[in-house]
Parts: structure tokens; C-alpha cells; sequence
């Protein structure tokens, strides 16, 4: 079995907070209107504006507001897993190798 969606999208209202709990590494992204996040054992607030991503560890504790004017989207995906990461990164490599011997022609 594989998992087909690897995104979560939720909306919050104007002067909204969400109190949210995260299961697995995920990166959070922002549409709409700028959000306010408050991560669990971090000093720093982040204000996230559209366009924006932060990057959320297991198991963190995040609360999620707008302020009165907008209504944001928020977009949970799944952080790819590292050795996926690796054996991409691999793939490519000998891709672009392969390519290189294939063609004769050296890249200056």
C-alpha cells in the first residue's frame, strides 16, 4: 500500500488561532492572507506571509492565527523520507553521468 495525497490543506478565519498537534515531519506553507505561528519549544514567532514555508519537526506543538482582513490557507506535506531523498539524489547523478559519456562532448 503507498499513499496517494501527501498534502493537507486547511483554511483559517479571520482572527482565528489554531491549536494544532504534528504527527510526522511536515513542511507548512501559506496562501492567502500572512499567519502568525507559535512553535513549542522555540523562542521566535513567525510571521508567515504567502508564499512562505517553514519546515515543522515531529511530535511539535503549533498554534496558527490570522489577523482580522483575511482568510489564510495553510498547506501540511509530508516531508519526503531521507533515504527516498538519497536514492533520488543518486538517480540523478548517474543520470547526468550516463549522459555525459553517452553524448562524447565535454561540458566546459
Amino acid at each position: 500500500m503507498r499513499e496517494i495525497s501527501t498534502s493537507i490543506t486547511f483554511e483559517i478565519a479571520d482572527g482565528e488561532t489554531v491549536p494544532m498537534r504534528i504527527g510526522n515531519s511536515v513542511k507548512l506553507s501559506v496562501l492567502g492572507a500572512p499567519v502568525w505561528a507559535t512553535r513549542s519549544n522555540d523562542t521566535e514567532d513567525y510571521w508567515l506571509v504567502p508564499g512562505d514555508s517553514l519546515k515543522l519537526r515531529q511530535h511539535e506543538r503549533l498554534w496558527l492565527s490570522t489577523e482580522a482582513g483575511g482568510t489564510a490557507q495553510v498547506v501540511f506535506t509530508l516531508a519526503r523520507r531521507p533515504d527516498q531523498r538519497a536514492i533520488g539524489w543518486l538517480a540523478r547523478g548517474f543520470d547526468r553521468l550516463a549522459e555525459r559519456f553517452r553524448s562524447g562532448w565535454r561540458t566546459v
